[in-house]
């Protein structure tokens, strides 16, 4: 699905990071989610910690097209290390230019269980953890296309 461009004919990125867990709450899972404003669609996406290299993993995994667009999230410093200045701005969750993303992570969150803060389902293993983010986000992102004809 092509985006519909307005920031200067590119699109518009929204960056945020949620805490799972894997077997036990200290085994910690950070989702790093980057969502396309114009698609809602997930661009790019990564699991590890909340630090600056994990950002940058996700800044790679982004496709070129992109990364060429600006970018918006939170005032997480790992983003701002990361991502050119001229192309990020980093706000508050009052300014609402991370809602589409905030909404994506309680989507996440109320389709599958193993997501949820306080919950009784979790992974046991950080491949099944990973895979099934996958399978969620493919899911997700083809939902979103609208067939023509």
């Amino acid at each position: 699905m092509e985006p519909k461009l307005e920031n200067n004919g590119l699109p518009t990125l929204e960056l945020d990071e949620l805490w799972s867990f894997v077997f036990r709450r200290t085994s910690q899972a950070w989702v790093w989610i980057a969502l396309c404003r114009e698609t809602r669609q997930v661009v790019g996406f990564i699991m590890g910690d909340r630090t600056e290299s994990t950002c940058r993993k996700l800044w790679e995994a982004i496709p070129q097209l992109y990364q060429q667009g600006h970018s918006y999230s939170d005032f997480w410093e790992a983003y701002t290390n990361v991502i050119p200045q001229e192309q990020h701005t980093a706000v508050g969750k009052d300014s609402g230019e991370t809602s589409h993303v905030e909404r994506w992570n309680n989507t996440l969150r109320q389709r599958l269980a193993r997501f949820v803060r306080k919950t009784l389902s979790f992974s046991k293993s950080w491949f099944m953890h990973e895979l099934s983010l996958r399978l969620f986000i493919h899911r997700y992102n083809c939902e979103l296309i609208i067939p023509s004809g």
